[in-house]
């Protein structure tokens, strides 16, 4: 009987330490993910200006595709 408990015990450690190595994966890609986010408002923003000032008018981000 205290063999079945412990391999459950030594069981459920791995699977702790598991779901601890999973949460700091998705806490990382979370991270990475508001950053690359940001970097891309910033990436649309600069060349919407670049856009404009070339005398481009309405952005291209902004203009319906032409199937529509």
């Amino acid at each position: 009987m205290s063999d079945r408990i412990e391999r459950a015990e030594e069981e459920l450690a791995h699977l702790r330490k598991t779901v601890d190595e999973l949460s700091d994966v998705l806490t990382a890609q979370g991270r990475d993910i508001a950053r690359m986010s940001r970097l891309l408002g910033l990436l649309m923003e600069r060349e919407a200006e670049r856009e404009f000032a070339a005398g481009g008018g309405i952005p291209l981000a902004d203009q319906k595709p032409p199937h529509w």
